[in-house]
């Protein structure tokens, strides 16, 4: 499996970057080829050919159901949230689910002070939780899939960065629900979301806030990055907007994705069989954390994420301000 990550990170070349404030994205190029045919989350719920549910009347906080109606298959990404049922929860893991099957699968609530139904079904709006939160989930994940073969995170820990996050945004809502915090700061995200733009042959990006790489995330092919594309830079502008210091100027240098890359291609990897189709593989060092999804040798999806200093998966969101000035979070 080393060998299937090394393939799809050393095909992908880095274009020229685009920077908004203290954001910049670099562009990730490649002719890649995956011919798996699939639906994303967003299509399959606005059509109405997935349902995703409680895992029965009395729910479950870190399980949903997902029954794909459709004959093809559908993919869900990390990190995605799903809003309604008892409450709004977001995905542990990138899961591919076969056509018409019915597959439990692995969540975290981002709305602690609701247990009741809106609805009896979840519907998208179109969010990604934020970039920093899925690297801190990603670590969780990581420990969790290890010792008990389950993609479970520490939910206390996300209620806390979504409780800190939301009280220095004024965001504060009486679910504390994440979803606030991408309306509070709704302005803010159509102006990051108005500099940057998707390329040709483009199937993902590597981000940096202040001048530091946060984080990246990659498909198989372009298609599926174009639809997501939206999605993802609103959750690392998020991150973005809560870290900015204004009058600083940040440089973001070419040389910071390419050490970013190859630490990934040096990260210890450990593979376990998926939630749904495919194979997961969990990669760490002590710098980086993350995972691939693949199926048939071939990379579906890829997020890496910058480690924060000293935070062994319960990042800690009162931190984050700080970040852009510890220099020790640079990939070397």
């Amino acid at each position: 499996m080393q060998q299937v990550i090394k393939e799809y990170l050393e095909q992908a070349k880095v274009g020229r970057k685009q920077v908004y404030k203290n954001m910049a994205v670099y562009p990730l190029l490649s002719d890649y080829s995956l011919s798996l045919e699939y639906i994303l989350l967003d299509e399959a719920l606005g059509s109405g050919v997935i349902e995703v549910t409680e895992v029965d009347n009395h729910g479950a906080v870190p399980n949903l159901k997902v029954h794909n109606k459709s004959q093809r298959m559908v993919l869900i990404l990390d990190g995605e949230e799903l809003v309604g049922a008892k409450q709004n929860r977001i995905v542990n893991t990138t899961i591919l689910i076969a056509a018409g099957a019915t597959v439990v699968i692995p969540v975290s609530c981002v709305e602690q002070g609701r247990w009741s139904y809106n609805t009896p079904w979840f519907h998208s709006e179109e969010r990604i939780m934020p970039s920093r939160m899925r690297a801190m989930k990603s670590e969780q994940v990581q420990r969790s899939v290890r010792a008990h073969g389950v993609y479970q995170a520490d939910q206390s820990a996300i209620w806390a960065d979504i409780g800190e996050r939301a009280s220095r945004r004024a965001a504060m809502s009486p679910s504390m629900a994440m979803a606030r915090i991408y309306e509070k700061d709704r302005s803010s995200l159509e102006e990051y979301l108005e500099h940057f733009s998707l390329i040709g042959s483009q199937v993902g990006a590597v981000f940096l806030i202040n001048g530091k790489v946060v984080g990246m995330d990659g498909f198989g092919k372009p298609e599926t990055f174009s639809r997501t594309f939206k999605k993802l830079v609103e959750s690392y502008a998020l991150d973005a907007i809560d870290w900015i210091e204004e009058g600083k100027d940040h440089k973001a240098s070419k040389s910071e994705v390419t050490k970013f890359i190859q630490g990934t291609l040096a990260c210890s990897l450990e593979t376990h069989a998926a939630v749904g189709l495919g194979t997961d593989c969990r990669l760490e060092s002590g710098k980086l954390t993350g995972f691939a999804l693949s199926l048939d040798d071939k990379v579906v999806h890829m997020s890496i994420f910058a480690r924060l200093d000293g935070v062994k998966g319960r990042s800690q969101t009162s931190r984050m301000a700080r970040f852009s000035r510890r220099s020790e979070n640079r990939v070397g």
